[in-house]
C-alpha cells in the first residue's frame, strides 16, 4: 500500500491559505454584519433607511480608498504586520460604532475607520499567497478565502437572526481582534520556518533591461496584463457581490413582504447557498480547459438570465431561487478575478497595488450604487432596481466579449 503524501509545495500552500483564510472570514463577518442587521435598526427607529445607505456608502468609499493606499503599501511592508494590525484596528472601529450609535457623526466616523482598517487585508494577503506558493495552488488558496468572503455573509446572518444589533457587531468585534492576535503570531512562525519570505519578486524588466520603477512604468505593465478590462469586471461584479447581497435582507422585507426575523433568516440561509459559488467558479473553470476568459462570459449570460427571472417571478419563493442563482453567476465572473486573475500577476512584482487598484474601483461602485439604491427603492421601485442589475449584467457580458485577446489556458 502507498501512503498518501503531500509534496512540501502543497503542504506550505494549505497552512498558508487556512491562515489565510479563517483570517478573512472574519474580515467578512464584520463587513456583513451592517446588511444584517439593518431590518432590526430601522425597524427599531434607531436608523433609517436612507442613514443606513449613508453608512454603508461611507464604509465602502473609507474601504476603496483604504484599498487603493494600503494595496500600494502592501507591497512594501510584510503582510504580517499589515493584516494583523488592520484586523485589530478594525475591531476596535467596529466596537465603538454601536456604542456611539446615539451621536450619530461620532458613529459614522467609527464605522468609516473600520471600513479603511479592513482594506489593509486583501491586498497584502493576495501577494503573500500569490508570491510563495506556486500558482495552480495560488489559485486554490485564493479559492479558500473568497469562499470565507461569501462564507461571511450567512455567518453575519446567524448572528442577526439571534441577537439584538448592539451585540452583533460586539461578537464581530471579539473576533477581529483575536485573529489579529492569532494572525501576528502564525505568520511570526511561518516566516522563522520559511514558508513565507518576501521581496522574491519585482517589478517586471522593460524593453531595455532595466527595472522598471516608475508609477507610468508600472500602469504600462498592468495595462498590457489587461488590467482596464479587468477594472470594469471588477466594478460590474462589485455592485452585486456588495451593495445587492447588502440591501437583500431589506429587499426581502420590503419587496417581498416578509417579517423581519424571517428576512434575517432567509438571508442566511440564501447567503448560505451563494457562499458556494468560489468553488462552482473553479468547478467551472476547470471544465472548461481553464479557460478564465469563456468562464466570466458564462457567468455575465447566465447572471443577466437570473435578474430577468427575478423581474418575470413574483412568487417570493421563485424570486429568491432567482435572485440567488443571479447573484451566484456574477460571483463566478468575481471568483475568476480575484482567484486567478490577480495571483496571475505575480511576476508584475505589483500583486498587491493591482489588487489593491480593483478592489477600490469594486467598493466605489458599491458605494455610489449603495446610496444610489436606497433613493430608487423609493422612487423607481424594487422591480425599476432589478432592471438596473439586470442592465449592470448585460454590460458585463459586451465588456466579456470585447477585448479579450488570446484566450489564457494555465494552471
Amino acid at each position: 500500500m502507498h501512503r498518501f503524501s503531500l509534496s512540501p509545495a502543497a503542504r506550505k500552500a494549505i497552512l498558508i491559505g487556512c491562515m489565510c483564510s479563517i483570517s478573512y472570514l472574519a474580515v467578512y463577518v464584520a463587513r456583513n454584519i451592517l446588511g444584517a442587521v439593518s431590518p432590526q435598526m430601522i425597524a427599531g427607529g434607531s436608523f433609517t433607511t436612507e442613514s443606513i445607505g449613508t453608512l454603508s456608502s461611507l464604509y465602502f468609499i473609507t474601504y476603496a480608498t483604504g484599498q487603493l493606499i494600503n494595496g500600494s503599501i502592501g507591497d512594501r511592508i510584510p503582510a504580517k504586520y499589515m493584516i494583523s494590525f488592520g484586523l485589530v484596528l478594525a475591531g476596535v472601529g467596529n466596537l465603538c460604532f454601536p456604542l456611539l450609535a446615539s451621536t450619530r457623526t461620532a458613529a459614522y466616523m467609527a464605522y468609516g475607520a473600520t471600513g479603511f482598517f479592513l482594506s489593509m487585508i486583501y491586498g497584502p494577503m493576495t501577494k503573500v499567497v500569490a508570491e510563495n506558493t506556486e500558482p495552480i495552488y495560488a489559485t486554490r488558496c485564493s479559492l479558500g478565502y473568497t469562499f470565507a468572503s461569501f462564507f461571511g455573509s450567512p455567518s453575519a446572518g446567524v448572528l442577526a437572526a439571534f441577537l439584538a444589533w448592539q451585540s452583533v457587531f460586539v461578537c464581530s468585534s471579539v473576533m477581529l481582534l483575536l485573529m489579529g492576535a492569532v494572525c501576528f503570531l502564525v505568520f511570526t512562525l511561518f516566516e522563522r520556518r520559511g514558508i513565507v519570505v518576501y521581496g522574491q519578486y519585482t517589478r517586471q524588466k522593460n524593453g531595455s533591461g532595466s527595472e522598471t520603477g516608475s508609477r507610468a512604468d508600472g500602469i504600462r505593465i498592468l495595462i498590457r496584463h489587461r488590467i482596464i478590462r479587468f477594472t470594469l469586471i471588477s466594478v460590474l461584479t462589485g455592485v452585486v457581490r456588495t451593495t445587492v447581497v447588502f440591501w437583500l435582507p431589506t429587499y426581502l422585507a420590503q419587496h417581498l413582504g416578509f417579517a423581519e426575523d424571517t428576512a434575517a433568516l432567509l438571508f442566511t440561509v440564501s447567503t448560505f447557498v451563494i457562499s458556494m459559488t468560489a468553488f462552482v467558479a473553479v468547478f467551472l473553470y476547470e471544465r472548461l480547459g481553464r479557460n478564465m476568459d469563456l468562464t466570466i462570459r458564462i457567468a455575465f449570460i447566465s447572471s443577466s438570465v437570473g435578474f430577468f427571472l427575478v423581474f418575470l417571478c413574483s412568487h417570493p419563493v421563485i424570486n429568491i431561487i432567482c435572485m440567488i442563482f443571479a447573484i451566484m453567476a456574477s460571483g463566478c465572473a468575481a471568483s475568476m478575478l480575484w482567484s486567478r486573475y490577480c495571483p496571475s500577476l505575480r511576476d508584475t512584482g505589483m500583486v498587491s497595488s493591482a489588487t489593491g487598484f480593483l478592489d477600490f474601483m469594486s467598493y466605489m461602485a458599491a458605494a455610489v450604487s449603495s446610496r444610489l439604491f436606497a433613493s430608487a427603492a423609493h422612487t423607481i421601485g424594487w422591480s425599476g432596481l432589478i432592471l438596473v442589475w439586470l442592465a449592470l449584467m448585460l454590460l458585463g457580458v459586451f465588456v466579456a466579449f470585447a477585448g479579450s485577446g488570446r484566450q489564457r489556458r494555465t494552471v
